[in-house]
């Protein structure tokens, strides 16, 4: 995407929030804002519609995954969830919640940097070491035999197929726009319509699925 990205960041520590600054601001991302906890996470989304989202889970008050809901809803901002804790039921809730990504805190800069632009281009990102449990968890959900996925890849159009192949390929809404010879806007269009098909929440949750289907 053209022009610097711009990231809101969400957590209750203040000391990791400053920390995260300094990295991002580092490598050529702009920071916009702060919130310390999740209430203030969505106000501050809808007030300055920064492209991501850097999301923790664990907050006082509204939780990261009721504050991801309410800003992927309204469509503020792509959300990337950064945090420490990586149990099932966060890596669940945070995907069905329509988060773009998964990382935790462990990652290192150059990782996360690169996963903050790869969600404002578009994309969806998951830490290697949470993608076989939100797989697991998806099957677990839909069932091994006409699950939601199966229903909904029977009923993509071809371009969708397409699109979707390049979702899971990690490709970004421009480089398929290019890739497929169309503009951006209908590449927007063919996505949420996949979404739709699928049942899912991001385009992420949505890879998830069609990859636990296949």
């Amino acid at each position: 995407m053209n022009g610097s990205v711009r990231v809101l960041l969400a957590d209750d520590h203040a000391a990791i929030r400053e920390g995260l600054r300094i990295m991002l601001e580092t490598h050529g991302l702009e920071v916009v804002g702060e919130a310390a906890d999740g209430a203030v996470a969505i106000r501050n989304a809808a007030a300055l519609h920064p492209d991501v989202v850097l999301m923790d889970l664990r907050m006082p008050g509204v939780d990261g995954i009721a504050a991801t809901r309410e800003i992927v809803a309204s469509g503020s901002a792509e959300v990337l969830v950064l945090t420490s804790f990586d149990e099932d039921e966060l890596v669940d809730g945070a995907l069905r919640a329509g988060a773009a990504g998964f990382l935790l805190k462990t990652t290192d800069a150059a990782t996360l940097v690169d996963a903050v632009r790869r969600v404002a281009a578009g994309q969806g990102v998951l830490d290697p070491g949470v993608t076989r449990r939100a797989l697991a968890l998806i099957a677990r959900d839909d069932g091994p035999v006409a699950g939601p996925a199966t229903h909904g890849l029977d009923h993509l159009t071809e371009r969708e197929r397409e699109v979707l192949e390049g979702m899971r390929a990690g490709r970004s809404n421009g480089e398929l726009a290019a890739d497929l010879g169309i503009s951006v806007a209908t590449v927007k269009t063919h996505v949420s319509s996949v979404l739709a098909k699928l049942g899912a929440r991001s385009r992420s949750h949505a890879v998830a699925l069609a990859a636990g289907d296949a």
